[in-house]
């Protein structure tokens, strides 16, 4: 299964690239998304360039250290598991010390960063976030409980308020919301995964919901969490947060994911299905945040 047990014999190209992956790049994108989405609904115009570009880039960093510490600590699992078994500590193009020496680096430098140009409260908060889901969900949580997604979804959905943070030193009631849109759609989004994945999961002994409660009642909790998200999601135009493009926006993307959900509600054992309606949420969430941004500076 390892293509080169050997880090030495890894060229230097292939090298970039494998540290390249070790930071989830679309994950990271997704979340420094909500983090910018979460700065500029926090002020009612520009947002200043030192907290933009700085904040950007130390939670950046902070999330990408986040992945690459996931990398660290799940490479014996992912090594067993035919999603993850192609990355690169299980191919063997790092050495474990190096990705952990990278992770440490990338922590550090999002502190110092977050700590000498924005602000304290951001980069304390910054560091929980990674803490929580590198260490506490990674190594315990994930192993723990079959709602280990749901517990630990609070670390990916903080993001919007370190946007906030960064701007204002503290949390924008706007930015709290944007926090319970993500905790909500994380369920169905990692759940719908899941699903699909759930031999590979059996395999590792992690305790995901429909390994241990089975794929039906793992399609009901989908169905009920999206019903959940949707309701959450017009309160931004119910409380005037937002005007007539979100709400829009927001009916139209959570009916096609309430569809979804439903039809793995009626066929749990449809792995296909599973897949596009987890592919089908990364675009609902990077929609939805769209939206809100749009809608903020073009507000009908």
């Amino acid at each position: 299964m390892k293509a080169n047990a050997n880090p030495a014999l890894t060229t230097a190209p292939l090298r970039w690239k494998a540290y390249l992956e070790l930071c989830k790049p679309r994950v990271v994108a997704l979340i420094v998304f909500t983090a910018i989405v979460g700065m500029f609904l926090s002020v009612p115009g520009m947002v200043p360039w030192q907290p933009l570009a700085f904040g950007t880039l130390g939670i950046a960093l902070a999330a990408s250290s986040a992945a690459a510490f996931n990398h660290y600590l799940d490479r014996h699992a992912d090594a067993r598991m035919g999603r993850t078994h192609r990355r690169p500590l299980p191919q063997g193009e790092l050495a474990p010390q190096h990705v952990l020496t990278f992770a440490t680096l990338l922590a550090v430098a999002s502190m110092v960063i977050l700590l000498l140009w924005v602000n304290w409260q951001t980069a304390a908060l910054t560091f929980l976030s990674l803490i929580g889901y590198a260490v506490i969900y990674t190594v315990y949580l994930k192993h723990a409980t079959p709602q280990n997604i749901v517990i630990g979804g609070a670390a990916g959905a903080i993001p919007p308020i370190l946007g906030s943070f960064a701007v204002l030193g503290n949390a924008h009631p706007n930015s709290i919301l944007l926090f319970l849109i993500i905790f909500l759609w994380t369920p169905p989004h990692f759940w719908a995964l899941a699903i699909a994945k759930r031999d590979e999961y059996a395999k590792v002994d992690i305790p995901m919901l429909p390994v241990t409660h089975g794929v039906e009642f793992t399609g009901l909790q989908v169905f009920l969490y999206t019903i959940l998200l949707f309701v959450i999601s017009l309160i931004p135009y119910l409380t005037h947060m937002s005007g007539l493009i979100y709400l829009l926006a927001a009916v139209i993307l959570g009916g096609v994911f309430l569809y979804l959900s439903w039809q793995l509600r009626q066929h749990p054992d449809d792995r296909q299905l599973a897949m596009r309606t987890f592919g089908y949420s990364i675009l609902y969430l990077m929609g939805i945040f769209a939206a809100l941004l749009v809608d903020h500076y073009l507000p009908l």
